[in-house]
């Protein structure tokens, strides 16, 4: 009966520290950044090509324009990805662009939300990309569960970079032709 008791005892204390973990630490928060050895104004145009995202942006299927104009203030999409057989959806609203220099975004799921910034700055030469994300989960378990996978997050983010480097980097299109 003792065990049985602490057992309960033990679990009870487990549960109430995974939902305090939400509370005290209810979003997270990180940045990421490469260097793309390619000029702004191309690295931009490779960033936001609809064609090439698919080449950086693991479990890519397809966008879908839910209202707006694509790459404007307020346009909104769904982004449909499958990765490792689950599928997802995610709705973008661009909340701020300006062009050569920055976009951000929120990102709605189910499970969280995300504020995502993403800035591109000239260095010699080069391209400077940063990404700033805040996640936030939508309910007290997604709160916990967001909190205990922080490094995961930022781990996919420098993915994500890396392979928008090597993808600006491998680029051959001409953008300057419109």
């Amino acid at each position: 009966m003792k065990l049985l008791k602490y057992t309960a005892i033990v679990i009870a204390v487990l549960i109430a520290g995974f939902f305090l973990l939400g509370i005290v630490k209810s979003e997270i928060a990180y940045d990421c950044e490469i260097t793309a050895n390619k000029p702004l104004a191309e690295s931009w145009a490779v960033g936001q090509d609809k064609e090439k995202i698919k080449d950086w942006l693991e479990g890519f299927q397809k966008m879908e324009v839910i209202s707006g104009t694509p790459g404007t203030v307020g346009a909104v999409t769904d982004i449909y990805f499958n990765t490792d057989g689950q599928e997802m959806t995610i709705r973008e609203t661009i909340t701020e662009i300006v062009p050569d220099e920055s976009i951000s975004m929120l990102f709605e799921m189910d499970f969280m939300n995300m504020n995502y910034t993403m800035t591109m700055k000239n260095v010699d030469g080069k391209t400077k990309i940063s990404s700033s994300t805040a996640v936030f989960g939508n309910g007290m378990i997604s709160k916990s569960f967001i909190a205990l996978m922080g490094g995961s997050f930022s781990d996919q983010e420098d993915v994500s970079l890396n392979n928008l480097k090597r993808v600006i980097e491998d680029n051959t299109k001409d953008y300057t032709q419109h």
